[in-house]
């Protein structure tokens, strides 16, 4: 493609597009274009009836849950060039929108995010990643929009019911102190704000937001409703004023580029708050190209956000390989910067919040979208500037398909519009993706390669003796259910002074099947023969469990269905090994002495179809047998939603 475009359109074979810019001084500048594939149709994009509707943006989730998970592990230089490459301005992805989890201890996809407040009386507002995440989006663009939204709720809200509406002015203030917690902890101003993601909306709780967040001086903070269908909310909109004047932005999830009569009648900003999740290889990648366009051709929705932003979990967790890109592998460093990071660069790098979509925006005839935006003041794209001649427009392109084709990204030579009527031709062919822009600021950032991927270190250590951690988490565990954190431990200055913590004492608000254990995986799926080892620490008497498990074969919505090797110890002074994490297939079990608010050592073995187990040095049992499954990750975990601590932990994998 070194050729100029024009040389090198005349050797493809699809059929033309033709485009004309009129000449300096009229009113507004029109432009037409053929259909694709099919000579003679023509197409107008022109402001002459004015403009369409206001563009919010594009942006991507964080959370949803916790697929943010291992990039903070990354280090650096690799973490800040993933972060470069989703926020920076003209470099990559150059998002405009970040939405992120209000962690609330749940399983909410791939894992939990822990809430700022476990219980009544807890406020933490560092637990997490997510502020340190929109933190590092501010810092690359300070114009970045930011979006919080709960997933999962911690139970005290419910006061033993699974429903966060039980005492809507408690659940509002829950959600207004994240608000607050981000400003004066942090610096960040929450622009958005939802309700419940895909689950119920209450009314009541919409307006008693609205209340709160005006009582605490957070008039700023607009509302989201209610982020799954179109209705029933457009429809209760419709019927209730007040409830229609405290919702700013109807918010659907994949609406599949179509809206609902009642959505438009509101005349309420719409967004399609959740969409793409789809694998980032090139038919995702095409699929978020054609989203990006025809959410506003045919639902007038104005900012689309992609779930998710980077693939940063286990890639054997429900949606692998869902984000913009892939950061999954922080002990190695590598990552791939996948194509749909720069099918978002040919909107987000031309365009801003605040311009204005042209009313004459549509479908070619044979397949495929057109849209334009102006800020206004002179600048356009896709295709012309209005209100002035264009001399030359910069060409951005990508083709997806064939690697010997394949091109993501690539400017090419400039269109020279030479005569006085403006007329040029572009060719084009399926699968392909132009932006036509009087902006010269497009930029394909890059770096040099990240390393080489590498599987996860077959010998891992973790005795969690970290001061002041950056994070609550500890390197690569992904807790699938209850919140797994750092702790200092003041009734021991000795060897177990810092630990790992489980510190939900009840079940959360769920938003998908937590389990009804906590556990937290590490590691390599693949691993089959291995040894794990970790100190234990039961703080419930009676009826108190912790376990260790190798060979775990399900996380994320699946856990509850997870099977593997689990090495169970009670505080009754038993002791089980199990096939799954529900404990319905029994292994072995037994008596030991074993008591609550004692440190033990356990020791798991598995080789081939047989296991053993070990209590401080002696063991329990030798070769049970096990035949499923062959593989997993190691892991950690409790009986129950109880207080439990962990250190030392190691593992031992020989393949």
């Amino acid at each position: 493609m070194a050729e100029s475009l024009l040389e090198a359109s005349r050797r493809r074979r699809a059929k033309a597009m033709t485009a004309a810019a009129g000449s300096a001084g009229r009113a507004a500048v029109p432009l037409l274009l053929c259909a694709l594939l099919a000579p003679g149709g023509t197409y107008v994009l022109d402001d002459l009836d004015g403009l369409g509707r206001e563009f919010d943006g594009i942006g991507a989730v964080s959370g949803g849950g916790a697929t943010s998970r291992l990039l903070l592990n990354y280090r650096e230089p690799y973490r800040s060039q993933i972060l470069d490459y989703l926020f920076k301005p003209n470099f990559g992805a150059s998002l405009h929108i970040l939405k992120v989890e209000i962690g609330g201890d749940g399983q909410t996809t791939d894992g939990t995010e822990p809430s700022h407040m476990h219980y009544a009386l807890d406020e933490n507002y560092f637990r997490g990643y997510e502020w340190w995440l929109m933190k590092e989006a501010k810092k690359r663009n300070p114009n970045i929009t930011l979006v919080g939204l709960p997933w999962s709720f911690p139970g005290w809200l419910g006061k033993g019911f699974n429903w966060p509406y039980v005492n809507i002015q408690l659940t509002a203030y829950y959600v207004v102190a994240w608000i607050v917690g981000a400003k004066h902890y942090h610096n960040l101003d929450i622009d958005y704000i939802g309700i419940w993601n895909e689950r119920t909306f209450d009314i009541s709780y919409i307006k008693m937001l609205r209340k709160m967040l005006n009582h605490q001086g957070l008039e700023q903070v607009k509302i989201i409703a209610s982020d799954n269908l179109w209705e029933p909310i457009s429809a209760s909109m419709l019927l209730d004023s007040e409830l229609l004047k405290v919702i700013d932005v109807i918010g659907a999830h994949y609406p599949g580029t179509y809206s609902v009569r009642d959505a438009k009648l509101t005349e309420k900003k719409l967004w399609s708050s959740e969409d793409f999740s789809t694998l980032n290889n090139d038919v995702g990648a095409g699929c978020w190209g054609r989203v990006l366009n025809q959410n506003y051709i045919n639902g007038h929705m104005t900012a689309t956000i992609a779930w998710n932003l980077v693939a940063s979990y286990y890639e054997q967790l429900p949606y692998g390989g869902c984000g913009l890109m892939t950061a999954q592998e922080p002990w190695s460093g590598h990552y791939e910067v996948e194509p749909p990071i720069w099918i978002s660069a040919h909107t987000t790098q031309f365009t801003q919040p605040g311009w204005y979509y042209l009313k004459t925006v549509g479908h070619l005839e044979k397949g495929g979208s057109y849209v334009a935006l102006t800020d206004g003041l002179g600048n356009l794209t896709i295709i012309i500037e209005t209100m002035s001649q264009i001399p030359e427009l910069q060409v951005w392109y990508t083709k997806l398909g064939k690697p010997s084709k394949k091109f993501l990204f690539k400017q090419l030579d400039p269109i020279w519009i030479l005569d006085l009527s403006g007329h040029f031709t572009l060719e084009l062919e399926e699968d392909e993706l132009f932006t036509l822009t009087t902006l010269t600021t497009g930029q394909k950032g890059s770096y040099p390669l990240p390393p080489e991927s590498q599987p996860f270190p077959p010998v891992y250590k973790d005795d969690f003796n970290i001061y002041d951690p950056p994070f609550s988490e500890a390197p690569n565990f992904a807790d699938q259910t209850g919140v797994f954190e750092y702790f200092v431990n003041r009734d021991d200055p000795g060897e177990h002074h810092f630990t790992l913590r489980q510190v939900l004492n009840q079940r959360p608000i769920t938003w998908a099947a937590d389990a009804s254990n906590t556990i937290s995986i590490i590691g390599d799926y693949e691993w089959s023969n291995l040894t794990i080892t970790c100190d234990v620490y039961i703080e419930t008497p009676d009826r108190g469990g912790v376990f260790i498990a190798g060979r775990v074969n399900k996380g994320g919505i699946l856990i509850r269905s997870a099977r593997g090797v689990f090495f169970w110890i009670f505080a009754n002074g038993t002791y089980r090994v199990t096939g799954d994490i529900a404990g319905w297939f029994i292994y072995h079990l037994g008596h030991v002495d074993v008591t609550a608010k004692k440190w033990y050592t356990l020791s798991l073995t598995i080789k081939g179809p047989f296991c053993s187990g070990v209590l401080n040095g002696k063991p329990l049992w030798t070769d049970v047998r096990v035949n499923f499954p062959k593989n997993g990750w190691a892991a950690i975990g409790t009986y129950s939603f109880e207080f439990a601590q962990f250190d030392n932990f190691q593992v031992e994998a020989q393949s």
